[in-house]
């Protein structure tokens, strides 16, 4: 008699059925935040401006840098030494003369920096977003899961299905919303992969061909590799508040992963 081919691999089976729901909870709330940050050209009339200088992008790009090595490991926090450029982050785009909500873009060879601004009822559309793509993502898992697995019936299995129907995230709180509104406070986060596929990011996310966002001279060919669709991708998400407004500043680096490194 032969076994039957394991269904499940072997590190899943190694953690309790809370530790996987948790893990999906978090997967999905990363997805989340891609697309509640990506989405503002095809749901919500954001231009994409290509036409940022070097100059402004690159000091946005070393601000970031600095309040990432202000915080610390534990928290997402800023300190109060790194208050005055946090703030000033948050307003660089008004006195730079450049728009909240729309995608401004710097783009170099192999390189693409991209920032966007949101203020006051735009925060509060952001977060709804988040709010919806991640209930949206966790009821369907839920749903495929208990399509798939429920007729198991063994304990294990019936423990990771209520597991999956115990979580709740509650996406504001998350990302501190209430905190950095009562305490005035600036929060830092950051999501990165070694590896982006570009069209996933450009095409499903932005609703646009890659192209419009890289640059022709960036862009993939019409019959990509994957080694051609490969970007290394790391996302600043920089909240706090401004003269009593909610503010957020999103910074994006995005470089062509070249085959070999």
């Amino acid at each position: 008699m032969y076994d039957e081919p394991e269904e499940t691999p072997a590190e899943e089976r190694a953690a309790g059925p809370a530790e996987r729901a948790k893990e999906k909870a978090d997967e999905f709330r990363m997805h989340a935040e891609l697309a509640a940050v990506f989405e503002g050209n095809r749901k919500f009339d954001a231009r994409l401006l290509p036409k940022l200088d070097a100059q402004p992008a690159r000091d946005v790009q070393r601000t970031m840098g600095r309040l990432e090595k202000a915080k610390t490991p534990e928290s997402p926090i800023l300190p109060e030494k790194a208050i005055a450029d946090a703030a000033g982050l948050l307003t660089f785009g008004d006195s730079h003369d450049l728009s909240t909500h729309d995608y401004h873009i710097h783009r170099r060879p192999g390189e693409v920096m991209i920032v966007r601004w949101l203020a006051g009822e735009q925060v509060e559309t952001f977060y709804e977003r988040l709010q919806a793509h991640f209930d949206a993502a966790l009821e369907g898992f839920r749903e495929d899961e208990r399509q798939s697995n429920e007729w198991k019936r063994d304990p294990e299995t019936l423990a990771y299905l209520k597991a999956l129907d115990e979580v709740e995230v509650k996406m504001a709180e998350r990302y501190l919303r209430p905190f950095i509104r009562s305490h005035n406070l600036f929060v830092l986060s950051t999501q990165a992969a070694d590896e982006i596929n570009i069209a996933y990011l450009c095409d499903y996310l932005m609703g646009v061909p890659a192209v419009e966002v890289v640059g022709a001279a960036n862009a993939p060919p019409d019959e990509p590799t994957e080694q051609d669709l490969a970007w290394f991708f790391k996302l600043f998400s920089l909240r706090g508040m401004h003269e009593g407004a909610e503010r957020m500043c999103f910074f994006t680096f995005l470089q062509k992963t070249e085959e070999g490194w």
